[in-house]
């Protein structure tokens, strides 16, 4: 696994406030409602987190229209600051795509505040060269559910 330079680098503005956005990557509740490409979902009870430095995150992405996907996600966190990081190795196993054999790649995601209470994501990924057009599309699929769940979660016409 290359470690100099990330194949993969995405700036990403969310109208929502950090901690909100923090949290969809950090609560098993809420990656659930949004993670992987369109179609793709996450069994809740195939989810279990330990958020921390030296803790782990995992879960289980499955595919109705494709039975016999189950990818089998682990990331083993390295460096986590509450609300500002989750950097860590992610480990991809179990029936992939075809054409895809299990792989590992180092992933940084950071989150940082915006104007107008909006967060700005960056995410680096060391992966497979050949595997960095595919990410960076499952990428942009998650957010497109992502930005929906964000959506849904904010209080709509809070009055001041």
């Amino acid at each position: 696994m290359n470690t100099e330079t990330p194949q993969l680098v995405i700036s990403r503005v969310f109208d929502a406030p950090r901690e909100l956005v923090y949290r969809a990557f950090t609560d098993p509740d809420h990656l659930a409602a949004w993670w992987g490409p369109i179609g793709n979902s996450l069994p809740r009870d195939e989810i279990e987190f330990d958020v921390r430095p030296g803790g782990f995150q995992r879960w289980t992405e499955v595919n109705p229209a494709q039975p016999g996907l189950r990818v089998h996600i682990q990331i083993d966190l390295t460096d986590v600051a509450d609300g500002e990081l989750l950097d860590g190795v992610m480990h991809v196993g179990g029936r992939l795509q075809e054409g895809i054999e299990p792989f590992e790649t180092r992933l940084r995601v950071e989150f940082h505040d915006e104007p107008d209470g909006r967060t700005r994501l960056e995410i680096r990924q060391w992966l497979p060269e050949h595997l960095a057009h595919p990410s960076d599309e499952g990428w942009r699929q998650a957010f497109i559910k992502l930005d929906a769940a964000l959506a849904s979660v904010r209080p709509a016409g809070a009055e001041g």
